[in-house]
C-alpha cells in the first residue's frame, strides 16, 4: 500500500511539475512529463538504443554489432580490444537519442536523472561487472575540474556506488597530465598517445587485489579507460571493468 502511494505521490508531483515549470525535451520538443528522464520525453526514451544481454557484444568491450555471432557474446570477441589494459567493459546503451542528450546535459549540470541511474545500476548488476569491489570515476586534471565545477564521472561513480552498496574512491586514481581534448575523428592511435602515461594511483593499498570498477559517461575507442586501468594494473588492481552511460 506504501508502494502505491508513493507511486501515486510521485506522478502527482511530476504532473503538477509540469504545469507549473513545463521543459521541453531536448530533441523533439514535447513537453517532458517526468523528472526521473531528466531533459528528454518518454516517447524519445523509447526510441533510443539500449543494450541487453541477449545482444551480440564483444565479450571484453561490449561492441555491439549484428555481425557477431551468438547471444550474450561471452564467447565472441571484436579483436579491437586484445591490447586494451582492462577486463571488461560494458554501456547502457548507444550515443544517440535520450543517452546522448543526457550526457550533454551532465557536462552543464551535476544531476543524474533517476532512468539513467537506473540504468547504469542494471548494467552493473550483470555479468562481468558485477563482480566489482571498488568504484572509482575516470578523473579529471584539477585544472579542468576547476573550469567546469565538478567532474561528471564522479557524479556518476557517486550513483552507481549507492545503488549498488559498492564502496566509491574517488582519490586513489588521479590525473597527472592535462591532456588535450580528445576531437571527433580521432582516430584510436591518437587518442591513445593522448593519454598514455596521463593517469596515477596514489593510494595503492586501497587498489591493490581489488576488482576495480571504473566509470565515465561515454566509452569511445577506449583509450581512456585502457589508460586508467594500466595504472590501476600496475598498482595491484585484479581487475578493471568499465562501466559508462553510453558507447559512441
Amino acid at each position: 500500500m506504501m508502494q502505491i502511494l508513493t507511486s501515486i505521490s510521485s506522478l502527482a508531483y511530476d504532473a503538477a511539475l509540469s504545469l507549473v515549470y513545463p521543459q521541453a525535451c531536448a530533441i523533439c520538443g514535447a513537453g517532458v512529463e517526468s523528472r526521473h528522464d531528466g531533459v528528454c520525453c518518454a516517447q524519445c526514451w523509447n526510441t533510443s538504443t539500449l543494450f541487453d544481454e541477449t545482444e551480440a557484444q564483444c565479450g571484453k568491450c561490449g561492441a555491439s554489432s549484428a555481425a557477431l555471432p551468438g547471444a550474450g557474446g561471452q564467447s565472441v570477441r571484436c579483436g579491437r580490444c586484445d591490447r586494451d589494459a582492462f577486463t571488461g567493459a560494458r554501456a547502457a546503451g548507444g550515443y544517440e537519442g535520450a543517452l546522448r542528450a543526457s550526457i550533454i546535459e551532465l557536462k552543464r549540470r551535476p544531476h543524474v536523472p533517476r532512468r539513467i541511474a537506473r540504468l547504469m545500476y542494471e548494467v552493473q548488476q550483470r555479468e562481468p561487472l558485477n563482480r566489482a569491489e571498488l568504484i572509482i570515476p575516470v578523473p579529471l586534471h584539477p585544472l579542468r575540474q576547476r573550469e567546469r565545477g565538478f567532474n561528471q564521472a564522479l557524479i556518476l561513480a557517486a550513483e552507481t556506488s549507492r545503488l549498488s552498496g559498492i564502496p566509491l574512491d574517488e582519490h586513489s586514481l588521479a590525473r597527472r597530465a592535462q591532456t588535450k581534448m580528445h576531437r571527433a575523428g580521432m582516430d584510436r592511435k591518437a587518442r591513445r598517445q593522448s593519454v598514455d602515461s596521463a593517469f596515477a594511483v596514489r593510494h595503492t593499498d586501497l587498489i591493490d587485489g581489488k576488482c576495480v570498477l571504473l566509470i565515465d559517461d561515454v566509452f569511445t575507442t577506449g583509450a581512456t579507460a585502457s589508460a586508467c586501468a594500466a595504472a590501476l594494473r600496475d598498482a595491484g588492481a585484479a581487475e578493471v571493468l568499465v562501466l559508462t552511460i553510453a558507447r559512441a
